[in-house]
C-alpha cells in the first residue's frame, strides 16, 4: 500500500500499507492566556449523541473545533495536560489522541515501492538487458504496461472503456492534475483536500493556508495510483484500466506520507455523501500497523487510542459502503499472512523512541483499512503471475489478486531485477526533481532514462512517468476494474447524476469474473533464490476457487464487462 507512507504493510518501518494516523494533527498553538493548546481527535462511544459527547469533551477540558457527526468524531483543542486521560475515562468517549508531535520525514526512498533505486548493484542489474515486458499499445508508453494485458484491460476497453458518470475517489496523497493524462479525467469540483500540511512532519507549507490546492501532489503516490486507475487514452503517456471514468482527489495523506485518522474518516464520509462510486485506499492507519483492542504491550492511553481508531474506521467504511461506495484496498507489503500476523516491530511509528515489539493477537487486532468492513483486499503479482515476495496474503483477508509489480521477478532470466517488472504510471514533475531524476528544466537525467519517462502533447503539455511496485499498485488495477463494472452495468443515479451500482453487486461480480488461479506446487513458496530471508517464505492455502495468494482469482477486466451481471453468494 504505501511506505510509511505507502508500503502497505508495516509502514512505520517502511514495509506496510500506507498509513493512517490515530488523530488529526495540528501544531500546538497558544491560547489568549498564553496556555499552549493541543489538538486531538476524539471518538464517541457507540450510541452516544453528539450533544452528550460534546458535553463530555467540555467536562474533560476540551473545546470542539469541528465534528463529523456521521461517525462520531470530533476535532478538539485543549490546554489541559490531562485532557486525554480524562476523555478516555469518560463513559461517553472512547479515547483521544494528539498528533502534534514531530515524527520526522518519511524516507526519500521507499524500501518496497522504490526497491529498484536502493543500491548500485541493483542499478547495474537494470542495465544488463531484459527490455520491457511488451503490453498492448494504445498510448505511447502502453507497451510497458504488462498489467493491462495480464488482466485483459486492453480487450475490455473495446467493449467498455469507462463512463464519465462513474466517479473514482483516490484517497491518497493528492493527484497531480497538471499531467495531461490525468487532467482529461480529473474533477476539480468534486475533489477535496482533507489533510492540511503539518510543518513538523511535512516541512514548510507551500501556501499560506497550509491547505494545498486540489490537483497537486507533493508526495507522488496518489498520482501514480490515479494513473493506473484512469489515465486517459489520449495519445500521450499511458492509459489506465478505465480510461474514461472521472477521477476525484480525496487527499487524506500528508505530504510526508502519513495518513491521520481524522483526514481519512472525513474523506470516506465525504465520498459517501458526494455519491462517489469507488474509492481506492493504498495505505494503513498511523501510528499502529495493527490496531488492537487491548494489547498488553501498550499503555492504557495507547490502547484507548487504538480502540478509537478501530471504531472510527469501521464506522466510516460502513457509512461509505451504505452510501453506495465500493471500497478497494491494498493488502499490504509486510510479506505476512494477515490471519497469522507476526510480532509487530514497527509500531508506534512516532515518537521515534517508542517503537517496540508487539505480539499481535489476530482475534483482537486489525490492519486498517484493509481488514475493515466491506473492503476488497488486493494482493500483488509480478509479471510472471507469481505472488510478489513483499505482498501480504492469507485466506482471512484476501479478496483478489492484481498486477502490483515485483522487481525480483524472473530469477535466472535477463528480466530479473529490472525496472520493467514494476508498474509504470504517472508521477509529479516536482517529486521527480526532488528525487534527483529530472533537472530544473524538466529534462530526464541520463542515469534515470531507464525508469523515468517524459511524454508531451502536440501542444507541448508534458507528463512524467515512473515505476513503482507494491500492493499500492495492485489495488488500483482492481479499482479500475470495479469502475468498469459500474460503467457497464450501472443504472442512473438520481442523487448525483451519472451511474450507480450497489457495492455488494460490484464486489460479487468482480469475484465471479476473476480468473481462478490455484496455489503453486509446492504450496510453501521460498524466495531465498531472489535474495530474501526465510521470513518471506509463504504458504498458500485453499482451493483453485479461493486461496490465500490469489483470493477468488486475478481480476479480469474483459470477463467483468462481458459476463452478464447476476447476484452471487459468497461460498
Amino acid at each position: 500500500m504505501a511506505s510509511r507512507r505507502f508500503t502497505a504493510g508495516s509502514v512505520a518501518t517502511v514495509t506496510g500499507l500506507a498509513l493512517v494516523l490515530a488523530v488529526p494533527a495540528g501544531a500546538a498553538t497558544a491560547a489568549p492566556s498564553g496556555t499552549a493548546l493541543t489538538e486531538y481527535t476524539v471518538v464517541a462511544e457507540d450510541g452516544v449523541s453528539a450533544d452528550s459527547a460534546k458535553a463530555a469533551i467540555a467536562a474533560a477540558g476540551g473545546t470542539v473545533v469541528s465534528s463529523n457527526d456521521s461517525v462520531g468524531t470530533f476535532t478538539v483543542s485543549s490546554g489541559a495536560g490531562d485532557f486525554a486521560s480524562k476523555a478516555t475515562a469518560s463513559s461517553a468517549l472512547i479515547g483521544a489522541s494528539s498528533a502534534d508531535r514531530a515524527i520526522g520525514q518519511a524516507p526519500k526512498i521507499d524500501l518496497v515501492e522504490q526497491e529498484h533505486l536502493l543500491d548500485a548493484a541493483k542499478k547495474a542489474a537494470r542495465n544488463r538487458g531484459g527490455g520491457p515486458h511488451k503490453g498492448p499499445k494504445l498510448d505511447p508508453l502502453d507497451d510497458r504496461l504488462w498489467g493491462l494485458e495480464m488482466i485483459r484491460a486492453d480487450d475490455a476497453r473495446r467493449v467498455e472503456s469507462g463512463n464519465k458518470g462513474v466517479t473514482v475517489g483516490v484517497l491518497d496523497t493528492g493527484l497531480d492534475a497538471s499531467n495531461p493524462d490525468l487532467a482529461a479525467n480529473f474533477s476539480r469540483s468534486l475533489s477535496r483536500n482533507f489533510a492540511p500540511d503539518i510543518a513538523a512532519i511535512d516541512g514548510p507549507c507551500e501556501v499560506a493556508s497550509c491547505l494545498d490546492p486540489v490537483g497537486t501532489d507533493d508526495a507522488g503516490h496518489g498520482t501514480h495510483v490515479a494513473g493506473t486507475i484512469g489515465a486517459a487514452a489520449n495519445g500521450v503517456g499511458v492509459s489506465g484500466i478505465a480510461p474514461n471514468v472521472t477521477l476525484v482527489e480525496l487527499k487524506g495523506g500528508q505530504d510526508s506520507g502519513y495518513f491521520f485518522l481524522e483526514s481519512v474518516v472525513n474523506a470516506l464520509t465525504y465520498a459517501g455523501d458526494a455519491g462517489l462510486d469507488v474509492v481506492n485506499m493504498s495505505f494503513y492507519v498511523d501510528p499502529w500497523l495493527y490496531n488492537c483492542l487491548g494489547n498488553p504491550a501498550d499503555s492504557a492511553q495507547e490502547q484507548a487510542e487504538q480502540r478509537a481508531i478501530i471504531t472510527a474506521m469501521k464506522r466510516a467504511l460502513t457509512y461509505a459502503h451504505n452510501k453506495g461506495v465500493t471500497l478497494v484496498g491494498a493488502l499490504g507489503n509486510n510479506h505476512e499472512d494477515l490471519g497469522k500476523p507476526r510480532t509487530d516491530v514497527g509500531s508506534p511509528n512516532y515518537p521515534g523512541d517508542t517503537v517496540r515489539p508487539r505480539p499481535i493477537d489476530n482475534a483482537t487486532c486489525w490492519d486498517l483499512p484493509t481488514e475493515g468492513p466491506f473492503v476488497i483486499g488486493v494482493s500483488s503479482l509480478g509479471p510472471s503471475g507469481r505472488k510478489s515476495d513483499f505482498s501480504n496474503y492469507g485466506t482471512e483477508q484476501i479478496s483478489v489478486a492484481a498486477p502490483g509489480g515485483w522487481f525480483r521477478d524472473g530469477y535466472g532470466t535477463d528480466s530479473f531485477q529490472t525496472d520493467a517488472n514494476m508498474i509504470l504510471s504517472s508521477y509529479p514533475l516536482k517529486v521527480l526533481q526532488e528525487e534527483g531524476t529530472v533537472d530544473a528544466n524538466g529534462n530526464v537525467l541520463p542515469d534515470a532514462a531507464d525508469f523515468v519517462f517524459k511524454d508531451c502533447t502536440k501542444a507541448g503539455k508534458c507528463g512524467y512517468y515512473t515505476y513503482l511496485q507494491g500492493t499500492s499498485m495492485a489495488s488500483p488495477h482492481a479499482a479500475g476494474v470495479t469502475a468498469l463494472i459500474v460503467s457497464k452495468f450501472g443504472t442512473r443515479d438520481w442523487r448525483k447524476g451519472g451511474l450507480t451500482l450497489a457495492p455488494d453487486l460490484v464486489e460479487q461480480h468482480l469475484y465471479r469474473t476473476a480468473a481462478e488461479k490455484a496455489c503453486p506446487t509446492p504450496a510453501l513458496v521460498s524466495y531465498t533464490q531472489e535474495g530474501r530471508p526465510a521470513e518471506f517464505d509463504a504458504l498458500c492455502q485453499g482451493t483453485k476457487n479461493f486461496n490465500g495468494f490469489y483470493g477468488y482469482g486475478v481480476v479480469d477486466a474483459y470477463s467483468a464487462v462481458t459476463t452478464p451481471l447476476k447476484p452471487w453468494v459468497r461460498p
